[in-house]
């Protein structure tokens, strides 16, 4: 082979690597949980100071924010109601969220402390809707609250409207 030859082979080879590189590099990792994550029967919506989850017509709250370490991996506190829908009983539950992110997805787990209960795992994904099935998610605790307190006085009644921002998503 010709000199010419031996150097388009090796600029190509370069190439290829370069750009093999870029495009493995992971990307950089999370270090604090916050927006919506999404998935089936299942969604995480967290802020700076709240985290909010919804595991089929379960749902529960933690304090933010959470970050996970290195590896993506995550565990923090919170409560957790087992028997939220169709009619919230009240019943809080001390749990544990653990999981781990890598990239855009999310493994989610709650395990009610006091009782052993273990819901999930579920996998979310970064800015997806969560499509849940015949149970709302909360987009806020406190719409949460507002309306467990009605419904606990009688003042509930079917014609109770939430604002645009407090609708729960379906």
């Amino acid at each position: 082979m010709t000199r010419m030859v031996h150097v388009r082979i090796a600029l190509s080879i370069a190439a290829i690597a370069s750009l093999g590189a870029c495009y493995g590099a992971p990307a950089a990792p999370i270090t604090e949980i916050v927006g919506t994550w999404g998935g089936d029967d299942a969604g995480l919506i967290a802020t700076d100071s709240t985290v909010h989850v919804h595991i089929g017509c379960t749902l529960g709250d933690a304090n933010g924010p959470v970050r996970p370490d290195a590896d993506g991996r995550f565990d923090a506190p919170g409560t957790y109601n087992v028997d939220a829908h169709p009619v919230d009983r009240g019943i809080i539950h001390p749990a544990r969220f653990t999981g781990r992110v890598v990239g855009q997805s999310m493994t989610l787990t709650v395990i009610l402390t006091d009782t052993a209960r273990q819901l999930g795992p579920v996998t979310l994904t970064y800015g997806k809707e969560p499509k849940m099935g015949p149970c709302p998610i909360c987009r806020s605790p406190e719409v949460r609250r507002k309306v467990s307190r009605a419904f606990w006085r009688g003042s509930l009644s079917s014609q109770l409207v939430l604002s645009r921002k407090e609708r729960p998503l379906r």
